[in-house]
């Protein structure tokens, strides 16, 4: 029972980071970004009006309105355009 508890807590801690939701913003260089124009069509067509996207961190902030009206802030990992759960990812 006690091996069964700690390889438990072993297989949890190691894989803690892989599973954690939301991802995080790139390290590569800038040269390995994707472009913004890449992100912004890929908003278009989700239905979105793009007012602005800034580089933060290794993340492209993005102030967008959906279609309903509504002003909505996203972040994108700047090297894959992986959508991250917290908008402020490159701010931290």
């Amino acid at each position: 029972m006690y091996r069964t508890i700690v390889l438990a807590a072993l297989a949890a801690t190691i894989a803690g980071p892989a599973l954690a939701a939301g991802g995080s913003c790139s390290t590569a260089p800038k040269s390995q970004f994707k472009p913004k124009a890449t992100l912004e069509a890929q908003l278009t067509g989700e239905g979105l009006t793009v007012r602005q996207i800034k580089v933060e961190k290794g993340c492209y902030e993005v102030y967008a309105v959906d279609k309903a009206g509504k002003k909505v802030n996203l972040a994108y990992n700047a090297e894959t355009l992986e959508k991250l759960d917290n908008a402020e990812a490159g701010e931290n």
